[in-house]
């Protein structure tokens, strides 16, 4: 069962925070069908929330630990009735074996810099930043909304 660093820990919680549980252990406990599909979620994902259906607290850390000891797999978080579990993906750390070429987008010549410089808002010199107006690239400015009065109560 690989260990995990207080850093990498932090980092996977983090991570962790907005998944929703993928498997759940319910009454029967944890069977090879629970097992096969945690280990097909960590194939898949790396990281993993399982939900557990009981009420002891230590028999939910002895399932944690069965389930890294199974799947070597690294124990997260245990949050309640959560069980957060990572295993490395080794498919995922491989390298890329050919080099992708990197081109510059259309806009980043000199001359559509200059166009995109042109066509963005400017600020009028004449009052504060809230009386800024955008204006288009020939001088005239656009249409404004008026600006709507607030009722004083």
């Amino acid at each position: 069962m690989p260990t995990l660093d207080p850093a990498e820990r932090r980092a996977l919680r983090a991570r962790a925070h907005h998944l929703d549980p993928v498997v759940s252990v319910g009454q029967h406990g944890l069977t090879p069908a629970v097992l096969r599909e945690i280990d097909v979620a960590l194939k898949a994902h790396e990281l993993v929330k399982v939900r557990v259906f009981g009420d002891d607290r230590d028999a939910r850390e002895a399932l944690l630990s069965e389930i890294c000891a199974a799947l070597d797999a690294a124990p997260v978080q245990h949050l309640g009735k959560l069980l957060v579990i990572y295993r490395r993906n080794p498919e995922e750390a491989k390298p890329a074996t050919r080099a992708v070429r990197k081109t510059k987008p259309a806009h980043a010549t000199p001359r559509a810099t200059e166009q995109l410089r042109a066509t963005t808002t400017r600020r009028r010199r004449t009052g504060a930043a809230s009386s800024a107006r955008p204006v288009a690239p020939s001088g005239v400015p656009r249409a404004v909304m008026p600006r709507r009065r607030r009722s004083r109560a």
